[in-house]
């Protein structure tokens, strides 16, 4: 049996952020991560962003924390926590001091549909490349974050693409109605099919077979449908789990001093709005990650940071913090309409909850401080 001061189970952005977090408290203190991927830790963002315009795979290693182990491809499927014992699925086991659950999310899935890449790693982006050549007709299932990425990209890597998705228009969980309508119309400019309020039935036979009854021939399907928070493990274990493992301000798991739980997979609570959340974004994992890492060796540190994310989108692009949810009250100023603008989602007194800086750059300290001041904003407010 493998016997470590910290086992991390997870081997992405957040259990590598936590070994950080870690050696900068505790500098000798063995560091054992494992991970069901067979990669090192790398960063997520370049998969439907940067690699596709060129950016070499090296640059998506991530520097590890000095003297950290990890196990590739192995998967932790059960944990004692009395015993703090925890076993792979090759029977391998390992007793821990302090444990760390960064088992992050996985891609919903349209059951029985064949042949989609249900895009999350770095082996999807691989195979997804590979079918990507220039004419070759694409299909992506879903209209989100990951769904309007993914058609820029591809559009722009010359392929003819298709969108299907259930709601009115590209991204309209997040964007209010008339930024979302005009991000579709953009879309359509640049040549992408958008089937908006359309539902898929199945994927079989190299074809997609639509709710109206089309059935969309296509050289390759890509599907970005949300995430599930893998929880099963905490679950099975007997931690609290809500939407994601649910963890308090320092990282702790259920009242825990020796079982934590951070980045996407962690239900943590948002004083500033009086809320928890769960996030999914790179800035999340790395600050949340080091923080409860930090945590783990004792630093003891409250976790406050309100995460930020990006998107590009074409020529388009934002950054955002806070909650931004298209079903609340927005307030806009525009310099130029649907092209250069701030956003802010405000409650029913007008106070910002988030901000979404919609090519406007350089501004997410101001938009955090505005959240926390929790002062009504009008249009000559926005930051």
């Amino acid at each position: 049996m493998e016997s470590t001061r910290y086992l991390i189970v997870g081997g992405g952005m957040t259990g590598d952020a936590a070994a950080k977090g870690i050696r900068e408290h505790d500098p000798d203190g063995r560091i054992l991560l494992v991970g069901a991927e067979p990669h090192p830790p790398y960063k997520r963002p370049p998969l439907t962003k940067g690699l596709w315009k060129g950016a070499p795979e090296e640059k998506l290693w991530r520097e590890p924390a000095a003297g950290a182990e990890l196990v590739t491809g192995r998967r932790i499927v059960s944990l004692d926590l009395d015993a703090r014992t925890a076993a792979d699925d090759r029977g391998e086991e390992y007793a821990w001091e302090k444990l760390l659950l960064a088992t992050g999310a996985r891609p919903r899935e349209i059951p029985g549909a064949e042949g989609v890449v249900w895009f999350r790693t770095l082996d999807d982006y691989r195979r997804l490349r590979e079918q990507a050549v220039d004419g070759a007709r694409v299909v992506v299932i879903g209209g989100g974050f990951i769904g309007s990425e993914l058609a820029a990209a591809l559009t722009e890597a010359g392929c003819r693409v298709t969108m299907l998705f259930p709601e009115p228009g590209i991204a309209h969980r997040l964007l209010p109605a008339d930024l979302s309508a005009s991000v579709t119309d953009s879309y359509r400019e640049r040549g992408v099919d958008v089937r908006a309020g359309e539902t898929v039935a199945g994927v079989s036979g190299g074809a997609v077979h639509t709710g109206s009854g089309e059935a969309l021939a296509a050289d390759a399907v890509v599907a970005g449908l949300g995430v599930v928070p893998n929880v099963e493990l905490a679950e099975a274990a007997g931690l609290e789990v809500g939407n994601g493992i649910v963890v308090d301000e320092h990282g702790r798991a259920s009242g825990r001093e020796d079982v934590f739980a951070a980045g996407d997979v962690a239900n943590f609570p948002v004083p500033v709005l009086g809320s928890s959340m769960r996030i999914e974004h790179e800035d999340h994992a790395n600050t949340h990650g080091r923080t409860v890492g930090a945590n783990m060796a004792g630093a003891g540190i409250a976790y406050e940071h309100l995460p930020f994310f990006y998107s590009d989108l074409f020529d388009l692009g934002y950054e955002a913090v806070g909650e931004v949810d298209s079903r609340l009250e927005t307030v806009a100023r525009w310099d130029e309409p649907f092209r250069k603008g701030v956003v802010a989602y405000v409650d029913a007194e007008q106070r910002p909850r988030g901000f979404l800086l919609w090519n406007v750059w350089d501004k997410i300290d101001d938009a955090r401080e505005a959240i926390r001041a929790a002062q009504p904003v009008g249009e000559g407010l926005l930051v």
